[in-house]
């Protein structure tokens, strides 16, 4: 297994490092650093077998594989800097959507240094659930089904194209918040319309999310194929459904909306420092 280096160790980058190692990736294989370097020795509490690295500079000397952790503006920096250390057999792997493959060849200006985007989701912690890739041109196929392999053992990668990068996130990085608190206010509403306690409204609506993902699982039905079979002719379902059809409306529109207004001003930020 490659040498697996991670610059920034915040939610995403121990995510993701978690997830690998319970997929059964030696601890000793990581290398890993944060601007707050407490952050990366708490999680060498919990592995005791990866490496702390004083710098970003440090792990591109040990890694093979470098994972770009960081926030998106602070890659280019980041990107910069590392720019003139990478050495051929390196590939460096971003986890963020505003930033392109593209930019990225561009940032780390080596002709020969594959590039490729890895966008996780909270989920992949269950090693399950979609994980988005893009490929740079710079990948051979050989380097994209190593990277493939890599991915698939947390994840279902899905390659996409750059286009669709915003909202494909919105379903599959941000879909499990926008799901979490859509349920936490249909429990809401139960405990403030009708005389149930919040703990137990809450103990069923979550016993029945693990068991709506293994019916997904399982194949006994798509979204569509579900609601038919749970919705009985002149029944309650039937009666709930119209009320979300009619107070949804264009709700999810509006959110689509709304993030890819700042992923675009995530965007002009990057390609604003790209040109500094």
């Amino acid at each position: 297994m490659k040498k697996l280096g991670f610059i920034g160790t915040g939610s995403m980058g121990s995510l993701l490092i978690e997830a690998f190692i319970k997929a059964g990736a030696p601890e000793d294989h990581f290398h890993v650093t944060n601007r707050s370097l407490h952050k990366a020795k708490a999680l060498q509490e919990k592995y005791r077998g990866i490496h702390i690295h004083q710098d970003a500079l440090s792990i591109a000397k040990e890694a093979e594989w470098l994972f770009i952790c960081t926030k998106p503006l602070e890659m280019v920096t980041v990107l910069d800097k590392l720019s003139a250390h990478i050495k051929p057999g390196q590939v460096i792997i971003t986890i963020t959507s505003p930033l392109q493959v593209e930019e990225t060849e561009l940032l780390v200006n080596n002709q020969e240094i594959p590039v490729a985007r890895f966008i996780p989701s909270i989920v992949n912690l269950s090693l399950t659930g979609p994980s988005l890739i893009t490929f740079s041109e710079r990948c051979t196929e050989g380097m994209r089904n190593d990277l493939r392999d890599l991915f698939s053992t947390i994840s279902t990668p899905v390659l996409i194209d750059p286009s669709v990068t915003r909202v494909a996130s919105d379903i599959a990085s941000c879909g499990p918040a926008f799901i979490s608190f859509l349920v936490e206010r249909m429990i809401k509403g139960a405990v403030e319309e009708r005389n149930i306690d919040e703990k137990t409204a809450t103990a069923i609506a979550e016993s029945m999310l693990i068991g709506y993902g293994e019916l997904m699982k399982q194949n006994y039905f798509d979204l569509s194929s579900l609601q038919k079979r749970v919705t009985v002719p002149g029944g309650v379902t039937g009666v709930g459904l119209k009320v979300l059809n009619n107070e949804t409306g264009d709700m999810f529109h509006k959110l689509f909306r709304e993030t890819e207004k700042k992923y675009q001003e995530d965007r002009k930020g990057i390609q604003k420092k790209m040109r500094r």
